[in-house]
């Protein structure tokens, strides 16, 4: 996380801890985190929902879709973006290899969901295709852009739902996820969360059942986790300050830069320009970089590596050197 990010964390956790009014969290954060995240997203403010994960936000699209509905994914998506579907029993779910997803889309088809950047091994999804076969079919779409925002450019509006944990790299403390619905796809969700916290009127909202919900996506927020959203706000200025252009040239030029060390080495990595670079076989490696201090992943068997504003080539280098070692 940013420095700034950290130092508001510590601030509203020494708030609490000094039991003043200002330690409960502040809304207004929450809203400036959510106006942060409509801009790298490329939507407005009131088009994005505030939560705590996107396992949640999953669900609530799926307890949308009527029984019988087919769900097309890709083979090996990410648990959280197909597991509320497949566990309801009552969808029909289909699979399908990632470079043929858009081809797979067919007039039965109710939704796709997949993610822009597959978390195993970095490949990028063909969005223009898979939007526009959905939309020729008539089919929903639902982009999981955890892999993504924050170096890859978002157009969440081009989706129907889009989903992001905040965590990875829009750099937000765990607890800060962020879901999109247009506004004809939010006349379709069921209010299954709704409080207080999602009423037109919060603070008069408090008792009883909840008069009337917010005319935004904020109807489906969530109550937030505030110490992540404190540390949300500072961190997508941040991104916002640098711009998803820079971030995403200095991501993707240090994951050439790797590929091309790999090369070098005797390593074939998943080929592609992705800011995420996956080499099967090598994930068991995992451990013996992390005791040089190099912090990488094993996924699916792949020694997956992604870089990201904090990286330098130093960074890139000294990761070649040790598996050329």
């Amino acid at each position: 996380m940013p420095r700034r990010t950290v130092e508001a964390v510590r601030a509203l956790a020494d708030q609490s801890a000094a039991g003043t009014f200002g330690g409960a969290g502040s809304f207004d954060t929450v809203d400036a985190a959510r106006a942060g995240f409509a801009g790298l997203a490329g939507v407005g403010p009131d088009r994005v929902a505030t939560g705590g994960s996107v396992t949640v936000h999953v669900g609530l699209v799926a307890a949308s879709l009527k029984p019988g509905t087919e769900v097309l994914a890709p083979e090996g998506e990410f648990s959280s973006v197909v597991s509320p579907f497949a566990l309801r029993g009552d969808l029909r779910m289909r699979y399908v290899p990632l470079d043929e997803l858009a081809a797979a889309v067919r007039p039965e088809t109710g939704l796709v969901a997949f993610s822009a950047v597959q978390s195993a091994d970095g490949r990028v999804a063909d969005l223009d295709a898979v939007r526009a076969a959905a939309a020729a079919h008539g089919a929903r779409t639902l982009l999981d852009a955890s892999q993504s925002a924050g170096w890859f450019p978002l157009d969440a509006g081009a989706y129907d739902y889009t989903v992001t944990g905040g965590f990875k790299y829009l750099l937000c403390p765990r607890g800060a996820s962020f879901l999109t619905v247009t506004e004809e796809a939010q006349a379709t969700l069921p209010p299954l969360f709704a409080g207080w916290v999602s009423a037109e009127d919060r603070w008069n909202s408090t008792y009883g059942p909840v008069e009337r919900l917010a005319s935004t996506a904020r109807a489906f927020d969530e109550p937030p986790a505030f110490l992540a959203y404190h540390g949300a706000e500072r961190s997508l200025a941040l991104l916002a300050e640098i711009g998803v252009d820079a971030l995403y040239a200095h991501a993707t030029g240090l994951a050439a830069r790797f590929r091309g060390g790999l090369a070098s080495l005797g390593h074939e990595p998943v080929p592609g320009t992705s800011a995420i670079v996956a080499v099967p076989g090598l994930g068991p490696r995992t451990p013996d970089l992390a005791k040089d201090g190099i912090m990488v992943s094993d996924r699916a068997g792949n020694l997956r590596v992604s870089f990201h504003l904090y990286n330098t080539e130093a960074d890139v280098d000294r990761a070649l050197d040790a598996l050329g070692g």
